[in-house]
C-alpha cells in the first residue's frame, strides 16, 4: 500500500476526538512551516502542499461523518 493510503486508513480508523486532534496537530505544523518559509529557513517547499492536503483529507473525514450521522437521525 502507498503511504497516503495508509495515512487515510488510520485517519477513518480513529474516532471524532482523535481526528479533531489531527487537524490541530496539521494546522500547527502549517503555520510552523509557513513560518519558516517567510523567514526563508524552509527546505521543502513541498511540504507546505502535503500538509494542506491532510488537512483537507481530516476535514473531509470530519465532514462525511456530520453527514452520515444527519442521514441516520432522520435529517434533522
Amino acid at each position: 500500500m502507498s503511504k497516503r493510503r495508509d495515512d487515510v486508513q488510520a485517519l477513518q480508523e480513529m474516532d471524532d476526538v482523535g481526528l479533531g486532534e489531527a487537524l490541530l496537530e496539521r494546522n500547527q505544523e502549517l503555520l510552523q512551516l509557513r513560518l519558516q518559509r517567510a523567514t526563508g529557513q524552509l527546505e521543502q517547499h513541498r511540504r507546505i502542499r502535503e500538509v494542506r492536503r491532510g488537512i483537507a483529507r481530516v476535514q473531509t473525514l470530519i465532514r462525511q461523518r456530520q453527514l452520515a450521522e444527519a442521514a441516520e437521525g432522520g435529517g434533522s
